[in-house]
């Protein structure tokens, strides 16, 4: 028997056991394989989808974040505003009410002033009656040393007054 050249009984056996062989792995081996096979392809192609849908999500997060980054720009500068707007608002309010305070002291110091001056005046009317009083007296009494001047200036006096 040469191994190039088999008989005729050596290929029968060699093919019976051969489709036997082929019988049992189709039976169970292929089903077997196939199934393996189709689910790890089902895996590759889950995973993939998974991976485009994460990709997607991804995408979807970088916009949600630059949206999120603007929103947040925009309401930083909202509220900036809105603090230079109080600032000036405070500022004025700070000036009025500096001004009013400032009208209502200068007014009151007026009013003091206006006050000192009357009591002034009425003080120096009050020196200048005295002071009038005391040398008209002194005049009168320098002039009225004799009975005959006194006499003379009841006198006039009176006639002074009927007239």
């Amino acid at each position: 028997m040469s191994l190039i050249t088999p008989d005729f009984g050596l290929l029968v056996w060699m093919t019976l056991i051969f489709g036997i062989v082929f019988f049992v792995l189709a039976k169970w081996g292929f089903p077997m394989i196939i199934d393996s096979v189709q689910k790890r392809a089902d895996r590759i192609n889950d995973s993939i989808r998974q991976a485009r849908e994460a990709e997607e999500k991804l995408r979807n997060l970088a916009s949600e974040q630059a949206a999120i980054v603007e929103d947040a720009r925009k309401e930083q500068s909202r509220i900036l505003k809105e603090a230079a707007n109080a600032r000036d608002k405070m500022v004025e309010q700070a000036k009025v009410q500096a001004q009013d305070e400032a009208s209502k002291i200068l007014e009151q110091a007026r009013v003091q002033i206006a006050a000192e001056k009357e009591s002034a005046l009425r003080d120096i009317r009050k020196e200048v009656a005295l002071l009038s009083v005391n040398v008209a007296e002194k005049v009168l009494r320098k002039e009225l040393d004799s009975d005959k001047e006194q006499d003379g200036l009841v006198g006039r006096f009176i006639d002074e007054l009927r007239s």
